[in-house]
């Protein structure tokens, strides 16, 4: 794995454009493929952050090339989603 691979751990976290600008957050993560969506909700938000997500129909794919940085509090984009 390289520092820019997806973990269940990483569900619940902010994704940024590389302008700073919040795009969503992941809500589930699978095989190293995590799942963006834009506006979770506070249900949504709370399971991916105990690891119970489930990969939405919603959701946007997100692979480690797009990202340039995971942080403990956010996966930050080397573009735009």
């Amino acid at each position: 794995m390289t520092e820019n691979t997806l973990e269940k751990s990483d569900e619940g976290k902010r994704v940024l454009n590389v302008d700073g600008t919040e795009v969503g957050r992941i809500v589930a993560v699978e095989g190293g493929r995590g799942y963006v969506v834009p506006d979770p909700g506070l249900v949504s938000t709370i399971r991916a952050k105990l690891g119970w997500g489930t990969v939405p129909e919603d959701g946007h794919p997100l692979d480690e090339g797009s990202i340039e940085e995971i942080t403990d509090d956010a996966i930050h984009l080397r573009g735009t989603l």
